[in-house]
């Protein structure tokens, strides 16, 4: 299915098929796409800011430079989704599985991650700042120097991993 650059905004696409979708720089802002099965597909540069992605499963999809802004992902299943410099301010992502996915560079300012599980993942250069991390799972997940952590986080018993040069 290629929709690359398609004007999707607003539409009902819950629970449609659409693994391996080419959504390239796609306008889905504000569309319905919960308990959408996106796998694989192609979301880069794609506007996704305030869809309702509950229950959608993205795992391996590629979402590189994708905005997300205010966009609902409660239980969205993200395992190995390429999020590299996504923005997912304001993003609700309470219960999401984020396990293996690639955050490098992410902005997640003020995004609900509670519960959510981050193991695996790699969050260098991400934005944590503000978000809510409590019960967030992120034994394992991969972090450097630039990967900013909200106030008073815990990094010791979160179980993150630093990156260091020999990494």
């Amino acid at each position: 299915q290629k929709l690359a650059g398609a004007d999707l905004g607003g539409l009902d696409l819950s629970r449609r098929m659409l693994v391996g979708a080419a959504l390239y720089r796609a306008n889905l802002r504000g569309a319905n796409l919960t308990g959408a099965s996106l796998s694989w597909a192609y979301l880069i540069d794609a506007d996704l800011s305030s869809a309702s992605l509950s229950g959608a499963s993205l795992s391996g999809a590629n979402m590189w430079r994708a905005i997300l802004t205010g966009a609902d992902l409660t239980g969205a299943n993200l395992w190995r989704a390429t999020l590299t410099e996504a923005n997912l301010s304001q993003s609700e992502l309470s219960g999401a599985d984020l396990s293996r996915a690639d955050l490098r560079g992410a902005y997640l300012e003020w995004a609900n991650l509670s519960h959510a599980d981050m193991s695996g993942s790699n969050l260098s250069g991400a934005d944590l700042r503000s978000s809510e991390l409590q019960g967030a799972n992120l034994h394992g997940a991969m972090y450097d120097a630039e990967t900013k952590w909200p106030e008073g986080f815990d990094l010791e018993q979160s179980g993150a991993e630093l990156l260091t040069d020999n990494d």
